[in-house]
């Protein structure tokens, strides 16, 4: 049995922190508490949240569930991509987000298509763009095609 972090269980339950914090205070949900230097981080046991999972996993997801909350920015990326294969976009956007921030350019690019369309956040072009822009300069292909069709089409109007 392995144990996930406290964000990782609100973006695979859909739960607020403070429902879980609730949950986690009478006793109906158990924890696992791991000290790390001065902080304190509460883990929860992964099967006491497998039944309000809202998307159904493998056990190969479920390993990338471990390797994504381990801190891998690929596995992150895939962890959103099933999300979002799911219609749940802010579980997603969870993902995407640390993937990004560790540079991986497949979470930028899905992360700008997230604002773009408003998928899961509120509709922002530019947040949008900017993580477009920095995918496509850590060398994600798309990416790259749609900033330069933005270029080209820039260059026509003007």
């Amino acid at each position: 049995m392995f144990a996930i972090s406290l964000n990782a269980v609100i973006a695979l339950t859909d739960q607020s922190e403070r429902t879980l914090r609730r949950r986690i205070a009478d006793g109906s949900l158990p924890r696992v508490a791991e000290e790390g230097g001065s902080s304190y981080k509460t883990l929860i046991p992964f099967e006491a949240i497998r039944p309000q999972l809202v998307v159904p996993l493998d056990s190969e997801d479920i390993q990338l569930v471990k390797q994504a909350d381990s801190g891998s920015a690929s596995a992150q990326n895939d962890l959103a991509l099933l999300l979002l294969s799911h219609r749940k976009p802010q579980g997603a956007l969870y993902w995407l987000e640390l993937a990004a921030k560790q540079e991986c350019p497949e979470a930028m690019h899905w992360l700008a298509r997230c604002y773009l369309e408003g998928n899961g956040v509120t509709r922002d072009e530019n947040i949008g763009l900017m993580w477009l822009a920095r995918s496509a300069a850590r060398g994600h292909l798309i990416s790259q095609e749609q900033v330069q069709a933005m270029r080209e089409c820039f260059i026509r109007h003007h």
